[in-house]
């Protein structure tokens, strides 16, 4: 098998990551910046307000695996709830606001974020050889910076994040923009995620070899997949690099 390219999941496969976006004090937070926008909400409220536009966005989809749009939650509740004094700020700052909400939600409710063991030596040991790149289920208002902050941000492209797309893994069609964007047809690239479902279902049913990365985090077994390669540390991706290499004359 000629490699050319390897994909990775992002959360539970680079890095640990854990949030409880149900947690009061999040909405205490988003409640308290929303004040000094001139939008008065009771903690409470913003977390109704939020869920119930994460589920009104995701049944208005026709897609088996819906996603949602953060920033577009929280453009919503201002447009709803916007006074004067919200209306009087300035144009800039107003056009910023749902990001800035969308990142303070996401800031408030996160409380892990470090790279696993092996992570930066391997990718940076396979950035030599192999385009890399990433699928991941997440929101761009938040994706690229928490990249960023585990030290991994300039070694993949594309970065595919299913927050633009509106529908998420195992959708095959976000591993066929990944692929179109590599310029890679899938026999020529390895995917490589911790979770059996949304991962190596998703990346076979696209016609991709996987690696299943055993982590702390996602789905462990689903019946029926079987990845093509199992590591239990990030640091033996490399064996299962050099594994694939030496089918010789396999698809």
């Amino acid at each position: 098998m000629i490699i050319k390219g390897i994909i990775f999941d992002v959360n539970g496969t680079l890095s640990e990551i854990r949030t409880n976006e149900w947690h009061d004090d999040v909405y205490r937070v988003i409640s308290n910046l929303l004040s000094y926008q001139g939008i008065l909400l009771d903690p409470s409220v913003v977390k109704f307000f939020y869920f119930q536009g994460m589920k009104e966005q995701r049944s208005a989809r026709v897609d088996r695996y819906p996603e949602f749009n953060t920033v577009e939650i929280f453009r919503e509740i201002i447009a709803q709830h916007s006074t004067d004094f919200t209306r009087s700020l300035p144009r800039e700052k107003l056009k910023q606001l749902p990001t800035l909400l969308a990142e303070a939600h996401r800031a408030a409710s996160r409380f892990v974020l470090h790279r696993y063991f092996g992570v930066e030596e391997t990718i940076r040991h396979l950035h030599q050889n192999y385009h890399l790149a990433i699928i991941t289920d997440a929101q761009t208002a938040y994706a690229f910076p928490e990249l960023h902050a585990v030290g991994l941000s300039d070694y993949f492209d594309p970065i595919i994040v299913s927050g633009n797309f509106g529908y998420r893994k195992p959708d095959e069609r976000l591993f066929a923009s990944a692929l179109a964007d590599m310029k890679m047809n899938a026999s020529e690239v390895l995917y490589v995620g911790n979770d059996m479902y949304r991962d190596v279902y998703g990346a076979q049913r696209a016609g991709i070899k996987t690696v299943f990365f055993r982590s702390n985090q996602g789905t462990q077994e689903k019946d029926g997949v079987k990845p093509d390669y199992i590591i239990y540390n990030f640091s033996e991706l490399l064996n299962a690099v050099r594994f694939f290499e030496n089918q010789q004359g396999q698809p």
